[in-house]
């Protein structure tokens, strides 16, 4: 963590908004784009953020800066999305993470520097069906393939929002990647 994040965390535990404001925004991309990932809806995904950053301005002075910040504040993000989907079980009986279907796809044309569309095409069916695929492996093995696959963050990252071992993560990442990939050679997506 930099001084200048501590001095920042300091401030923001002391009620200065304009810190805590600084901190929030230096990781509200991700963080919305995990709720996003779990609760798959646009306005649901910005309620759940909306409820972890109360969480968060709420608990600050829990925080006890050996993490990074951003790390625990991806952790609240995804025990909101688990709370959000807990209360709406009807709604959400499984996390979906693939867009959805009527989403409005904008092209953009790059001269020489893009693939043939053929391939686009290729690439595209194949992360659907990919997506497709993690749908039907267990919760526990999607979230871990969300957090180190989609997300990209760090084993000791996962670690601390999943709160167990660096070793039990990186065992749940094989085996889950392993499911994933029994799930896509079957053909059962």
């Amino acid at each position: 963590m930099s001084e200048e994040e501590r001095l920042l965390i300091r401030k923001a535990k002391d009620g200065d908004e304009g810190s805590f404001e600084t901190l929030i925004l230096s990781c509200k991309g991700k963080a919305y784009n995990i709720a996003l990932r779990y609760v798959k809806n646009e306005n649901d995904a910005m309620d759940v953020l909306q409820e972890s950053f109360i969480k968060i301005f709420r608990h600050l002075g829990k925080f006890n800066e050996e993490s990074k910040f951003e790390t625990w504040v991806y952790r609240i993000v995804v025990n909101s999305c688990y709370d959000f989907l807990r209360k709406y079980k009807n709604k959400y009986d499984e996390i979906p993470i693939a867009p959805n279907d009527n989403q409005d796809e904008k092209t953009l044309e790059i001269p020489d520097h893009t693939p043939p569309p053929e391939e686009v095409i290729l690439n595209s069916e194949q992360s659907t069906y990919i997506l497709e695929c993690l749908e039907k492996i267990p919760i526990d093995h999607k979230k871990v393939i969300i957090l180190r696959d989609i997300q990209g963050l760090s084993y000791e990252e996962i670690s601390v929002i999943l709160e167990c071992s660096t070793g039990t993560v990186k065992s749940r990442i094989s085996r889950a990647r392993k499911n994933l990939k029994e799930v896509y050679l079957n053909n059962d997506a």
